[in-house]
């Protein structure tokens, strides 16, 4: 079960997780940074360039290799995974810092592009970008139309004000002004929960859905809502960037992994992305990467193609 997740998810599969959650998980999760959430924080430390691949870019399709790049589509407004630097312009973040990785591995040079999450997919198949990497959750709805190599495994946090005034948890979110980001498994998980507290007479969660993560992380920290509900990563991230004012209840819910998403059809493309992946699992890249961004509890041991 997802997380930015990122993602839409079938109702059967959020009621699915409603259920476990109601009978006891917890959530946790803080933070977003971005421009407006705080000061980024980054590691001084460079990630080393990663040596060419010569396999596996032999699989790269030429439609891919011509230019010699590979194109990004990306949201850069979900820190600590993918964001702008303070000068407003410049895309960094942990997926940025593999997506680069990965393209070296393919002999190719990486360029990322903003976009509204919601235009990442559609530009991927409509030949815009050449993948996707930001934070997309792999499920099955996803892949039946593009491929997806798991790189990473997140879960939803739930976050309130620093000391949670309000004594916020899972089972009392009824009545309570609770955040999303559109486009993200978190509205379908917050419908879920909608539904389960007017099917109870209890009053409708007041939810807050907004374009970017960011302005959610905002709005908890403005008193606008009371809590939000992010992946564990971004959630995580906030406290930081917030300087503490935003703090994480319980530990993450319905983890799932993410994945660098490609265009279906393109012969052995996902098996140079997970080639790519695994060698930088295997040679300590992605380690640094992670501990770079204190992201580490998500690291997955082997990258798979989901097709």
């Amino acid at each position: 079960m997802p997380a930015r997740t990122r993602t839409t998810i079938p109702a059967a599969v959020a009621a699915a997780a409603l259920a476990a959650l109601l009978a006891g998980c917890g959530a946790g999760g803080d933070g977003s940074g971005g421009g407006t959430g705080g000061a980024a924080r980054t590691s001084a430390a460079a990630i080393p360039a990663a040596a060419k691949d010569d396999a596996l870019a032999a699989m790269v399709p030429q439609s891919v290799a011509a230019d010699g790049k590979l194109v990004f589509g990306t949201d850069a407004s979900y820190a600590p995974n993918e964001f702008t630097a303070p000068d407003g312009t410049t895309i960094i973040g942990m997926d940025v810092d593999l997506g680069t990785a990965v393209a070296q591995k393919l002999g190719l040079t990486p360029e990322f592009q903003n976009s509204a999450f919601s235009g990442i997919i559609p530009g991927i198949e409509g030949g815009k970008y050449d993948a996707g990497i930001s934070s997309f959750t792999i499920n099955p709805e996803r892949v039946q139309t593009v491929d997806m190599v798991s790189y990473y495994i997140a879960g939803t946090s739930l976050a309130v004000k620093a000391g949670n005034p309000d004594g916020i948890t899972l089972d009392n979110l009824c009545g309570k002004a609770v955040g999303v980001q559109a486009g993200t498994v978190q509205v379908e998980d917050i419908a879920a929960r909608t539904k389960a507290c007017t099917d109870t007479g209890k009053p409708a969660i007041q939810v807050t859905e907004l374009q970017a993560q960011t302005d959610v992380t905002l709005a908890l920290t403005s008193n606008r809502i009371v809590a939000m509900l992010a992946d564990s990563p971004v959630a995580a991230y906030a406290v930081t960037t917030t300087q503490g004012a935003v703090e994480v209840v319980g530990e993450p819910y319905a983890t799932a992994p993410y994945g660098v998403v490609l265009k279906k059809a393109q012969g052995e493309y996902p098996k140079a992305v997970q080639g790519a992946i695994q060698a930088l699992i295997t040679d300590g890249t992605y380690k640094a990467i992670l501990d770079k961004w204190n992201v580490a509890n998500g690291a997955i041991p082997t990258s798979e193609i989901s097709s």
